[in-house]
Order: structure tokens, then C-alpha cells, then sequence
């Protein structure tokens, strides 16, 4: 995923209500992901790995605690269908799955990058 590919990722679960961030891979500086913060401390990592299927690592405190494996097709997935395979993860075991239907959305959060994010992005 690149960056920007990430961001409008982000951008749109975010709009659903989702706790969504830019994550940058540590390895590179041109692989991007989502990150989800879960309500329990945990922290899912989504797509970082320069692969091309949709997976994540679930984290507690830097340990892999679960897993999202991949989800068979995601290579052809746009990025609509990236967010809804995203907001419908159930993280609730070790080995999480899709729920066969999306929660309902929360309020809307805010977009992150405020000000900065206008330089970024050419004032547009």
C-alpha cells in the first residue's frame, strides 16, 4: 500500500468511526499500512509488510498477541473493499476473522494531521 492509498484508507474508516492511523513500516520508508487501536490495549497493524494480500499483526506492548491472515483475494481488493474487510475484523480471538456483516459505524473522527497535513498534500 502506498502512502496515499494509506491515508484515503484511513481518512474513510475513520469517517465510519473506526480508530484508525497511518502506520509506517520501520524497515522502509516507502511501506505504509492502517493501524487499529483496539479498545483492550491492543493494536492491529495492518499491511506494512510490502506484501501484496491484506493481513495484520495484533500487538499488545510491541508482542504479537494475533493475527489477521491473509484474506484470500485482497490482492485485487479496492480500496472501499480494503476498508469494509477492515472494519469488519473481529479481533476477539487469537486468530481473528470477518464478521459475515460490518458493526454499524460510530460518530465520525477527526482527520489526523491538521495543519501540516495541508503542506503534505499542496493545499488542495
Amino acid at each position: 500500500m502506498d502512502e496515499f492509498e494509506a491515508r484515503r484508507v484511513v481518512d474513510t474508516l475513520r469517517e465510519r468511526g473506526v480508530p484508525a492511523h497511518l502506520e509506517m513500516a520501520k524497515a522502509g520508508l516507502s511501506q505504509f499500512g492502517v493501524r487499529v487501536t483496539l479498545f483492550d490495549g491492543r493494536v492491529a497493524v495492518w499491511d506494512t509488510d510490502g506484501t501484496a494480500g491484506l493481513e495484520a499483526q495484533v500487538m499488545r506492548d510491541g508482542i504479537l498477541v494475533g493475527f489477521v491472515p491473509m484474506i484470500e483475494g485482497s490482492e485485487h481488493f479496492t480500496e472501499a473493499e480494503i476498508v469494509d474487510a477492515i472494519a469488519r475484523t473481529d479481533y476477539d480471538r487469537p486468530v481473528a476473522r470477518q464478521r459475515a456483516t460490518p458493526p454499524p459505524p460510530a460518530p465520525a473522527l477527526p482527520q489526523e494531521g491538521g495543519f501540516f497535513r495541508r503542506f503534505r498534500g499542496g493545499f488542495r
